[in-house]
């Protein structure tokens, strides 16, 4: 097929994200046509994306890349990319905690890890975050169960559970728990908390931002001012981190912290992406928040009280809650973190890049 360039490709949910995972081999190994490709794949460049198979939203923009890997640790590799909808930017700086959730089965599915008979474990390495996931899924008969009846906020009806645990989450990208080195610090005026578990975060009170906390995704995007200052601010904590200039990156996410309205949640949040605001919570940020709220001395403590483990705690947001089971582990100085989250196989086939322009004689 002339001018398009042919890849296998399989479309899954994985937690409340949805995007296309390949293997790495089926990609170009250079990096920069690699992002190319990608970006032709997604349709990049336009808010719908109407030219490839990215959904106009960055739940909906993310790809994840697979491959075998020769780690004694781990059984494969998982390298996330996010997909710019508007700007020609492939960013895979973080990790993505819902794509994760696909990749037990996808690489289940496509040999790369053999199944057991009931349940099988998958070791992946995050090469963004150079951390390491156990990822559990039901495996009746040596097949990769997709049905049952658990419920996860933000997506409709049920499926089967997938267990994932965060082994080495705590300073993912920067080695620190607290990059600055202070459980507080104070950015033009306004308190946050910078925090660096699974995802680089900035954590402020809602209410310091001129917000109540619970205001729905559209409201908090139409304003603006808000998230024109949001975004200032966010510009400031990545140099405070040590990212440096982070205009083009999706790190820090920003997040607005209140208390919860839901019974028996510790806190509620808002999680943005960074200039969208996240339609419930990302996994990777539920377990940042989550050890933050069970780390005392930050902003997120302060909200959630004393929270004695092992516990599941439970993380309000515009979905409903998500649920995140925190636990201590010997040698360890903060919580490992792990959820229960489902995942989907959409279709399976091939998608179609187009080939790159010819250079000029």
């Amino acid at each position: 097929m002339s001018g398009l360039i042919k890849i296998p490709c399989v479309m899954m949910r994985g937690g409340t994200s949805r995007g296309p995972y390949f293997r790495a081999e089926d990609l170009p190994a250079d990096i920069a046509e690699r992002d190319r490709v990608l970006l032709s794949v997604m349709g990049s460049g336009h808010h719908l994306q109407i030219d490839g198979i990215g959904g106009g939203n960055p739940v909906t923009s993310k790809v994840a890349i697979v491959s075998k890997s020769d780690r004694p640790d781990a059984d494969v590799n998982y390298l996330f990319a996010q997909v710019n909808i508007r700007e020609q930017i492939v960013d895979t700086a973080p990790n993505c905690g819902n794509m994760l959730v696909g990749i037990a089965p996808f690489a289940i599915d496509q040999a790369l890890v053999p199944a057991q008979d009931g349940h099988t474990t998958v070791r992946i390495y995050n090469v963004n975050t150079d951390s390491l996931i156990h990822s559990t899924v039901e495996t009746p008969g040596g097949e990769v169960n997709y049905e049952g009846e658990t419920q996860i906020d933000g997506v409709p009806g049920s499926a089967a559970p997938i267990t994932v645990a965060f082994l080495d989450a705590t300073g993912a990208k920067t080695g620190k728990l607290f990059p600055t080195g202070n459980s507080i610090d104070t950015i033009d005026g306004v308190e946050m908390s910078l925090v660096d578990c699974a995802m680089p975060m900035m954590m402020m009170r809602a209410s310091d931002m001129g917000k109540t906390g619970y205001e729905t995704v559209q409201e908090l995007e139409a304003d603006k001012d808000f998230m024109a200052r949001m975004e200032a601010l966010r510009l400031r904590a990545g140099l405070a981190m040590g990212f440096g200039d982070v205009k083009d990156s999706v790190i820090p996410k920003p997040v607005l912290l209140a208390p919860p309205q839901t019974k028996d949640a510790v806190i509620c949040v808002r999680y943005f992406m960074p200039h969208e605001c996240h339609p419930s919570l990302a996994v990777t940020g539920t377990i940042g928040i989550g050890t933050a709220c069970a780390t005392p001395g930050n902003l997120a403590s302060n909200i959630a009280g004393p929270i004695d483990l092992p516990k599941t705690v439970l993380i309000e947001n515009p979905a409903g809650v998500i649920e995140v089971f925190l636990s201590t582990i010997e040698g360890q100085q903060y919580p490992m973190a792990s959820l229960i989250r489902t995942s989907r196989k959409l279709f399976e086939g091939f998608v179609y890049a187009k080939a790159a322009p010819k250079k000029a004689a």
